[in-house]
């Protein structure tokens, strides 16, 4: 017989101890209404920890104090809650790392577009079948820690590698800086040209960063969360040297990654839904600086502030740095 523990409060889960099996930790969004129960008899599963959230602000206090092996998202009708959780989630550091699968019961062929087109991990649906779904969980976290460890496209350490170096400076009391590093407008120009130059200029940006930091800093590290977001951790006096340089060699560089025409304009401009023409600048850097101390514990403490200092320095013109020295809040 399976144990369980389901809750929407929000403890620690118990060690695990010699002998014992894993437990599997699911953070479950359920508009179905069954898909607990469910749960608790998947096959091979002997020990489930079940987290249920209704809410964004729910989900990240359950992954902060607690480990999450994956996200479970269940709707019976509109998917459109189901794709905004997700796309809430991708863009918090501590919860885009944790593999997030969306079940629908019955979906229309429209919402089966909308499930495989959106950013969960996967995308299921049809009658439950606990058995296939245990195999999908097993892929999908297999190939999650797999992909985490080094990014394939900038050959950087990935989050899992990036979560365990914070950490470590965190548990020795180091004081150090954690720079959040974001292209902005890549997706626009990912869009125009084609994710072949996307991600050359991917590859490039986590050029300039490595090598301004290893030139600057060079016992610092640097790290590639996914996509176009970068993070690099620095002594706190190095900071104003290398995001500076970082900034200076990526509006350097960055104009020749555009064709004459577009790099002449400023802007390129790209043709949306309906046809609508829409322009948008040349790409430009933001970067976070958070100044790590002892009032953090751990990454997850520290996401939420970068994602709030990244959203200000973005709605800056150019490329920035912002340095946030506030203890956590």
């Amino acid at each position: 017989m399976n144990q369980a523990v389901i809750q929407q409060s929000f403890v620690h889960p118990p060690q695990k101890r010699h002998g014992e099996s894993e437990w599997r930790s699911v953070a479950l969004y359920d508009e179905v209404g069954n898909i607990a129960s469910q749960l608790l008899v998947v096959p091979g599963w002997e020990q489930v920890r079940i987290f249920n959230f209704k809410k964004m602000s729910d989900l990240f206090r359950i992954a902060l104090r607690n480990r999450i092996d994956f996200i479970l998202i269940c709707v019976d009708g509109d998917l459109e809650e189901a794709v905004n959780l997700i796309e809430q989630a991708d863009k918090h550091m501590s919860l885009s790392i944790i593999p997030a699968v969306i079940y629908h019961r019955r979906p229309t062929r429209e919402q089966i577009r909308a499930g495989l087109s959106s950013a969960a991990d996967d995308f299921i649906w049809g009658e439950w079948d606990g058995e296939l779904f245990a195999l999908k969980v097993k892929m999908i976290t297999t190939r999650s820690r797999r992909d985490m460890a080094i990014n394939p496209t900038s050959r950087l350490p990935g989050p899992v590698i990036i979560e365990q170096e914070v950490n470590s400076r965190l548990q020795a009391q180091e004081k150090f800086a954690v720079c959040y590093l974001d292209i902005d407008d890549f997706k626009a120009y990912n869009d125009h040209r084609g994710y072949f130059y996307g991600d050359r200029v991917l590859r490039l940006v986590a050029h300039i960063i490595r090598d301004v930091v290893s030139d600057l800093s060079p016992d610092s590290f640097v790290g590639h969360i996914g996509g176009d977001d970068f993070l690099f951790l620095l002594p706190v006096e190095m900071v104003d040297s290398v995001c500076a340089n970082i900034i200076k060699a990526f509006d350097a560089i960055i104009p020749y990654r555009y064709h004459e025409d577009d790099r002449e304009r400023g802007q390129i401009i790209t043709t949306g839904r309906g046809g609508r023409k829409k322009t948008f600048g040349l790409m430009t850097i933001s970067i976070a600086v958070l100044i790590a101390n002892n009032s953090f514990t751990h990454l997850g403490q520290m996401s939420h502030m970068l994602a709030d200092l990244k959203s200000y320095t973005k709605s800056l013109a150019g490329s920035n740095y912002i340095i946030e020295r506030r203890e956590r809040y």
